[in-house]
């Protein structure tokens, strides 16, 4: 009897060290439904996009899965995980849980809970989220390969035909042409960012910078969210209402706002919002979470 108990005993111990050897640095790639099964639309409340941006920002590679995925995850899905929201009951709270599967069904991490009491729900879900991806915001993630796995060769590396190398060739004058477009719109940006941070501190004084729209942020006690849509962020405020719609400008940390001769740049760790409105230059920093 108690050399039965003895093998159980190490059986569960031998199970639970393989288990604790499977990591999430064990995968390359994490891979997003459009859809989780608590929404009713894909995307709803921008949670999808949120999910991918939060893991890019905290160094993983993530992708929807409808995208054009790398060549070796497309050959290989066991060097991805798939991510599950969950959205745990609660008695008027707002609560989430993310997990993330491998190949096999199989759960490899799941994060802490993140909650909201916030009634709002595009809020209360980006709250949620956000508290959610602490787990992996201080993880540390950094991917090892397995033992025994093979990596693909790179697509350039592959042999190909000569018609596709002179295809291939089109493509990189074409993209060599696309590179100088975006260097110009870089130096255009920049130089737009130097006027806007030299701009003597009289010209810019708040009775005459700050705008209607940045006097209801002042109002907001969380200021206002970046939440990321395609090309760039959708700005809402505490209530969720839409305030602007920023794009990628090709420059680290400066934003073109849409439909408005304005940017949105950042300038020692503060966010500033310039507009011109074609006889002076307005300016103000504004509270902005990404």
């Amino acid at each position: 009897m108690n050399k039965i108990f003895y093998i159980l005993i190490v059986c569960l111990l031998t199970q639970t060290t393989l288990s604790a050897q499977t990591t999430v640095n064990d995968y390359k790639y994490i891979i997003i439904p459009k859809q989780f099964d608590f929404q009713s639309s894909e995307d709803q409340y921008q949670i999808n996009s949120l999910t991918k941006f939060l893991f890019n920002k905290y160094g993983f590679t993530a992708f929807f899965e409808d995208e054009n995925l790398p060549l070796d995850v497309s050959q290989n899905r066991c060097l991805s995980l798939k991510t599950n929201i969950n959205k745990v009951k609660g008695f008027l709270i707002t609560r989430l849980q993310i997990e993330l599967i491998d190949c096999n069904g199989k759960v490899v991490s799941i994060s802490q809970v993140g909650e909201t009491k916030v009634k709002e729900y595009a809020k209360a879900y980006n709250l949620a989220l956000r508290e959610a991806f602490q787990t992996y915001q201080y993880m540390g993630y950094k991917y090892q390969p397995k033992a025994g796995v093979i990596e693909t060769k790179p697509l350039e590396s592959l042999p190909v035909s000569e018609a596709n190398k002179d295809d291939a060739q089109k493509e990189i004058e074409r993209l060599k042409k696309q590179v100088e477009v975006l260097k110009e719109e870089k130096e255009a940006t920049q130089a737009i960012k130097e006027d806007l941070v030299s701009t003597p501190t009289e010209s810019i004084a708040p009775k005459k910078v700050v705008q209607t729209e940045l006097k209801e942020v002042k109002k907001a006690d969380d200021g206002w969210y970046a939440n990321p849509i395609d090309n760039g962020f959708q700005v809402v405020d505490a209530q969720a209402k839409k305030i602007m719609v920023l794009l990628y400008s090709g420059a680290p940390d400066v934003y073109i706002v849409k439909g408005k001769d304005a940017i949105v740049f950042k300038n020692d760790e503060a966010w500033v919002y310039g507009i011109n409105d074609g006889s002076s230059l307005k300016v103000n920093r504004i509270t902005l979470k990404f």
